[in-house]
């Protein structure tokens, strides 16, 4: 498994710990209201962007109250809430590692400004837009622990034969590729078997990765930590490859 999916990992697994809970709740609601204002009205069942928008709010444990009033809002019930806007921003780490945000903002001068000084102050460029979007494509990816390596065998068959893009099995951590379209239909062929995984999200994939040194590395894991702490952005992607010491480390210092 490369070093840029378990990152991806190692931060699914830490979870809120990383960031106020409150600030958490802020940031899925926001995905709950650009979903439902986006990808089709407020009923999960017929929405798919908002079906996994209020999958991943319950799966971090934010309350039914909260989801419930943020989809009203979004669906023009309420308050109506605050006016977002989706922003993409581009740039490279330390090192020379693409990084790719996803940004939802009340204030796109002001998320500008924090995403530009962030990127300065950790030794990275904010480049211009389409720098390095082309180098990422929007997929359904599943991720399972599976330490019984012949167990994970047969769950990557049960996967491919469900619809699936690609399989990896590395160091216990099952990733499974879907179109977005099919996220759904293979997650529920791995629950047929009695397996619940750790994640089912859609996110952007690298088509290729850099390698960094350790201390490319580390100051690239910096960046993306302070970059992922600011309220306006929502997710942050690489095509970094991290050394497995610096990941260890990572892990144990979380």
């Amino acid at each position: 498994m490369s070093g840029h999916s378990k990152w991806s990992t190692i931060k699914h697994q830490k979870g809120v710990a990383d960031v106020k809970r409150g600030a958490m709740f802020t940031k899925l609601s926001r995905d709950i209201a650009l979903a439902v204002r986006e990808g089709g009205g407020g009923d999960p069942d017929m929405n798919f962007r908002l079906r996994l928008a209020v999958e991943k709010a319950k799966s971090s444990n934010m309350p039914l109250d909260n989801i419930t009033r943020a989809i009203k809002r979004a669906s023009g019930d309420g308050d109506g809430g605050e006016q977002l806007e989706e922003i993409t921003y581009e740039g490279y780490g330390p090192g020379g590692g693409a990084i790719l945000l996803q940004a939802l903002t009340p204030n796109r001068n002001r998320t500008a400004a924090d995403v530009r000084s962030t990127f300065n102050k950790c030794g990275g460029n904010l480049g211009e837009s389409g720098c390095v979007a082309w180098n990422f494509e929007s997929k359904g990816l599943i991720t399972v622990e599976m330490a019984d390596e012949e167990k994970g065998e047969e769950l990557s068959l049960v996967a491919i034969d469900a619809g699936a893009d690609d399989v990896k099995l590395e160091d216990g951590i099952l990733e499974i590729f879907t179109s977005p379209e099919q996220l759904f239909n293979i997650r529920g062929a791995l629950e047929a078997e009695g397996i619940k995984p750790e994640s089912a999200e859609l996110s952007m994939v690298p088509k290729t990765t850099i390698t960094l040194d350790e201390t490319a590395a580390e100051q690239t894991l910096k960046l993306l930590d302070i970059l992922e702490e600011l309220d306006d952005i929502q997710k942050a992607y690489t095509n970094a490859d991290f050394p497995a010491e610096v990941l260890e480390r990572y892990q144990e210092s979380s």
